[in-house]
């Protein structure tokens, strides 16, 4: 087949006002020391953050180590207080969750490495806005329910995720980024992973950009947007114009990206 390009924020008043004021500080302060960790990590080792309610951004740092802090905002219901924020310490990194209150009749919310704990939440709305620093070659893993999640000049291979707000990668290793409402934007500079590379969400579009020298199956699908790639693409399968089934450089690898309400776009870096 033929390889086919594709383009798709005085006086006694004063004083009334001083002492209004002055009290806050000291609330100020320690809402900004709700959780701190630090500690060194190994090459290859993760650092992974499981939120639900709260945004997270990470970014790289030529520090030596992981550097962690955590800020509760009160919402409408529950206390900021019953929400703990925990680190659990392992061979293959550390993983750092907020532990909401479960859910009546359940057991207590738990934080484990990789995809194990639970996360119920028993009506409480507390926000809690992690910021990660993360030094070159450890792995990020972040994840949240409600807010978005930003990780920027990371070295090594990453994943992010969330189910109401967007995503956006950008590391030196491979990445992996997935939502329900919001978009999904990632740029990656290898593409050496195994198996299956996985990008999704149901509102929103998926932007990733590829190394040039990428090489994978790859697998596309929207129903209401427009695909694009600055990569030609080898035919196979079923072609439309929102299904793009087809083999970039020699193949190998796949490469899956699916939106219901968006557009999807592949980009070709340096």
């Amino acid at each position: 087949m033929t390889p086919t390009p594709l383009r798709f924020l005085l006086g006694a008043a004063a004083v009334a006002l001083t002492e209004l004021v002055a009290p806050a500080a000291p609330a100020q302060a320690q809402a900004q020391a709700d959780f701190r960790w630090h500690g060194a990590l190994a090459a290859g080792k993760t650092v992974t953050i499981k939120g639900i309610n709260g945004d997270i951004q990470a970014s790289g740092t030529s520090g030596r180590e992981v550097e962690v802090s955590a800020v509760k905002r009160a919402g409408r219901e529950g206390d900021p207080a019953d929400v703990k924020i925990v680190a659990v310490e392992g061979a293959d990194g550390v993983t750092i969750c907020a532990l909401y209150p479960a859910r009546r009749g359940r057991p207590a919310n738990t934080c484990e490495p990789g995809r194990g704990g639970s996360s119920s939440n028993e009506r409480n709305d507390t926000e809690v806005d992690f910021t990660v620093r993360v030094p070159a070659g450890v792995r990020f893993d972040g994840s949240t329910v409600n807010g978005s999640v930003q990780a920027t000049g990371l070295t090594a291979d990453a994943s992010v995720s969330t189910v109401n707000g967007s995503v956006d990668l950008q590391t030196r290793g491979t990445g992996e980024g997935r939502t329900v409402n919001g978009k999904v934007n990632v740029v990656m500079g290898q593409a050496d992973w195994s198996g299956r590379l996985h990008f999704a969400t149901v509102n929103g579009s998926i932007n990733v950009t590829l190394p040039a020298s990428t090489s994978a199956e790859v697998e596309a699908s929207t129903v209401n947007g427009s695909l694009e790639s600055d990569f030609p693409l080898t035919v196979r399968g079923k072609w439309g114009p929102r299904r793009m089934n087809g083999t970039i450089g020699s193949g190998g690898r796949t490469l899956e990206l699916e939106t219901v309400n968006g557009s999807i776009t592949l980009r070709r870096g340096s």
